[in-house]
């Protein structure tokens, strides 16, 4: 089964759960997701595995966020192309194994996708 972490090697939580997976036996493919932004399609698709809604996934701290005006009521297809657009708003890491996925924060989340 494949498993894949979208990855910010600048951030600490990222590299937790990269190591995290190694540890457990799991060479991920690692898609540094600031360079290789997901498409709309794949975000809806990964909201969906992740359980929670595209708000939940949004980064809300970033400047950017502020500077697109982005609010709980965006609506969430507005919410996931602003991610599309500008990756850095997706919040990291992101774990998908199979057909399941996780956010790794914390790092152990990740862990009941292995399970």
């Amino acid at each position: 089964m494949t498993t894949t972490i979208w990855h910010n090697p600048r951030c600490s939580k990222s590299r937790l759960t990269l190591a995290l997976l190694e540890k457990q036996g799991i060479e991920p493919i690692v898609r540094l997701y600031l360079e290789e932004a997901p498409s709309e399609s794949e975000l809806k698709l990964v909201v969906s595995q992740l359980g929670m809604s595209p708000w939940e996934l949004l980064r809300r701290g970033e400047k950017i966020c502020k500077e697109l005006g982005l609010t709980k009521e965006s609506g969430d297809d507005v919410l996931i192309s602003k991610m599309s657009q500008h990756p850095i708003l997706i919040e990291r890491p992101v774990v998908i194994h199979g057909a399941s996925a996780a956010l790794g924060r914390p790092p152990e989340n990740v862990l009941s996708l292995l399970a």
